[in-house]
């Protein structure tokens, strides 16, 4: 009953945070908590998130940019935020080579958890189609070498980059990672999935046309993670303003209603999926 109510929006968003709570701790694999959008409170944020459940939020890179802010909130809340190094699409340029080299000096620094947040946008610009491609393919031997796995990005080219995948994975050395935000069709999962890739679910899953409602019944828990994008992409009933991770609780009652499941087999599900990733 909870459950219904939740997803009618019937019950308030600090009775979800209670409900969750009683459950198995979740993972934010997608939040982008170093951005000027959390300047003023982002250890409300940091605290609110850990008050629903969530045991580690997952911190990908976008650019030469904003690793500075990044790894100091990793400093800040060791074992909790945990960063990923890689180049956004939407930050490849004409310069994407030099972008790329500050990326490569970190990933021999030290260990990070992931290459990413990579991949392929056509939504804002077509004009550096070919550079995205070719920093795709550099990060994937990157992701190959260092034995990561791979945020992919991939807004509005789901099939361009499911090609570019295909193209790249090898039996010796084959890629993994998560589909960063995934609104596609069921074929283009089944495709995800056969190249050992996870889709990863955030606050689109609860807009009334995602789509998502067509697709998820026919896929396994299995194959799912959590995210939120925070600040963007919030969950009814926050959409259109800033997301932040313990919205992650909305995120995981919404699935559970579409693949008519508890909110603790998401929950458990996808933390292991997550942590399977990952797995540092």
């Amino acid at each position: 009953m909870v459950l219904q109510n939740v997803c009618r929006n019937k019950v308030p968003i600090n009775e979800i945070h209670n409900f969750a709570k009683t459950f198995f701790r979740m993972i934010d694999t997608h939040a982008h908590l170093y951005l000027d959008e959390f300047a003023k409170d982002r250890s409300e944020v940091i605290t609110r998130s850990q008050e629903v459940g969530l045991q580690k939020i997952y911190l990908p890179n976008i650019d030469s940019h904003s690793i500075d802010q990044m790894l100091e909130l990793e400093l800040k809340y060791p074992n909790f935020c945990v960063a990923t190094m890689g180049l956004h699409p939407c930050s490849v340029k004409k310069d994407f080579e030099r972008e790329l080299y500050v990326v490569e000096e970190w990933l021999n620094k030290r260990k990070f958890a992931a290459i990413g947040e990579m991949g392929t946008d056509l939504y804002w610009d077509k004009t550096f189609w070919q550079q995205q491609q070719e920093a795709f393919k550099i990060q994937a031997e990157w992701a190959k070498k260092y034995n990561l796995p791979l945020i992919i990005h991939c807004r509005n080219s789901i099939d361009e980059t499911i090609i570019l995948l295909e193209n790249l994975q090898q039996q010796d050395k084959p890629l993994r990672g998560i589909f960063h935000c995934f609104t596609g069709n069921l074929e283009q999962a089944q495709k995800i999935i056969a190249l050992g890739f996870y889709l990863g679910i955030g606050g689109v899953v609860t807009f009334k046309n995602s789509g998502l409602d067509k697709v998820l019944p026919h896929i396994d828990l299995d194959y799912l993670v959590l995210e939120t994008d925070s600040p963007y992409l919030a969950p009814v009933p926050h959409r259109g303003k800033r997301n932040e991770s313990s919205y992650l609780t909305i995120i995981a009652h919404k699935v559970a209603e579409i693949k008519n499941c508890s909110v603790k087999e998401v929950q458990e599900k996808t933390t292991q999926n997550a942590q399977k990733i990952f797995a540092y």
